[in-house]
């Protein structure tokens, strides 16, 4: 062929071009309100459409897609593996096409905010984003612990939280977005009349020989926990056994009167009855905080999150490691970036 003949020739096809597979959203809604309400009867309500409908929507998904996504029987409805597996992709589409349908109409959904538990510094980076983004809803919640809350910003339950991401595993990582906040030091609950509550900080070294809860047992919390493993790890010091979670003030000064266990924490961990609230030392440890979406979000409230947090960052110092200053390693690395 010349050369010239050859220049015009077309490109030729690829045998087997990939199949692309366009899933209606209403499906979608389907399986996702049969998949939370675990009934047909229940989900159909919800959608405001005929049982009939609902499952007709069911069934054709599950066709498309060539698998079944539930297991029914006339006593109940429960999701197969596969649609297990399926349950975050679809809450993640769904909130996409709600956060489009919102741009497009000028408006945006209710964004929900993990601030992981009441009086941190986070509320101030809240309360700023809703001076930069008025129009938006930013709404509070709290999750305690980052672990938890990752895995509900995966599923689509939840939108923005705050925490250690290295300590998440790398899996659930790969579907986040993180922007480095604070390396907030760290500090110990001490039981009223504990030795160390005499003093103004503690140096680590003198906890050598404690059991020190942090969090162990508490799926939530994994991340702190694995935290105070680095941290323990050639001092001498223990990690104190599981207890019961406290949720309150009284709960957690019962508890506190009775383990006499001193509680890692950090220096804005709000007060606490029964307990004196003491800074660590020699070295500072720090807990590398970051605030965490899904990957892909876009959302107006997203936007004036991470311009508050870095205008409290700037302007607080929170990104200054001080000097002694501890952290682990991967943390570090991680705190250098961000997406």
């Amino acid at each position: 062929m010349p050369a010239e003949s050859a220049a015009r020739a077309e490109p030729v096809a690829p045998v087997n071009p990939p199949t692309r597979r366009d899933v209606d959203p209403r499906l979608l809604r389907a399986f996702v309100a049969v998949a939370e309400e675990l009934h047909f009867t229940r989900a159909a309500a919800r959608l405001y459409v005929a049982q009939q409908a609902l499952s007709r929507d069911v069934r054709r998904l599950e066709r498309e897609l060539g698998t079944e996504l539930f297991v029914r029987s006339t006593r109940q409805v429960a999701p197969t593996a596969d649609g297990e597996r399926l349950l975050p992709y679809a809450r993640r589409v769904l909130a996409a096409q709600d956060d489009l349908v919102a741009a497009a109409a000028g408006a945006a959904r209710p964004l929900l905010v993990d601030l992981n538990s009441p009086g941190l510094v986070f509320g101030r980076i809240l309360e700023r984003a809703r001076e930069l983004a008025p129009d938006c809803e930013l709404m509070a919640r709290f999750e305690s612990g980052l672990t938890h809350a990752a895995a509900e910003i995966a599923a689509g339950r939840l939108d923005v939280s705050f925490g250690r991401f290295a300590g998440l595993d790398p899996a659930l990582r790969a579907g986040l977005a993180q922007q480095p906040v604070r390396y907030e030091p760290m500090a110990v609950l001490l039981p009223a009349g504990h030795p160390l509550a005499e003093l103004d900080a503690v140096p680590l070294d003198a906890l050598a020989g404690e059991a020190v809860y942090a969090g162990a047992g508490n799926p939530r919390t994994r991340e702190w926990t694995d935290l105070a493993r680095h941290l323990f790890e050639g001092r001498g010091i223990e990690i104190a056994p599981p207890a019961p979670l406290a949720v309150g003030p009284e709960e957690f000064e019962r508890l506190m009167a009775k383990h006499r266990h001193p509680v890692l924490a950090v220096v804005d961990f709000p007060a606490m009855p029964g307990a004196e609230l003491r800074p660590l030392i020699d070295p500072v440890p720090l807990s590398p905080v970051s605030l965490v979406w899904r990957k892909g979000l876009i959302h107006p409230g997203v936007t004036a999150l991470r311009a508050a947090a870095a205008e409290c960052a700037a302007a607080e110092g929170w990104l200054e490691r001080p000097p002694h200053g501890w952290v682990p390693a991967a943390d570090a690395l991680i705190m250098m970036s961000q997406n």
